[in-house]
């Protein structure tokens, strides 16, 4: 994935109500070397297989490969953002 086809799937996700997903609490989305990487936090695994129903279409609407995530549980999450406000 390239950034302009990272660009284009995020126009498709606003243009059609998606841009903020049920269940969403982080996502990053950085070059690499070789492509692209995401990386994204859920409340849960069923809220993430939810938005996938959503993106694959639009993935393949823009002729992007469909890789298979790599799905783990998350130990520790820090963010000085939120320590700040509590």
């Amino acid at each position: 994935m390239t950034s302009k086809e990272y660009d284009r799937v995020w126009d498709d996700l606003r243009a059609t109500g998606h841009s903020n997903p049920y269940g969403l609490l982080y996502h990053i989305g950085a070059p690499t070397s070789d492509g692209w990487m995401v990386v994204d936090e859920w409340e849960s695994e069923e809220d993430f297989k939810n938005f996938g129903e959503i993106l694959m279409p639009i993935l393949e609407k823009n002729n992007i490969p469909k890789k298979a995530p790599t799905v783990m549980p998350v130990h520790y999450v820090y963010s000085h953002i939120l320590a700040e406000h509590h």
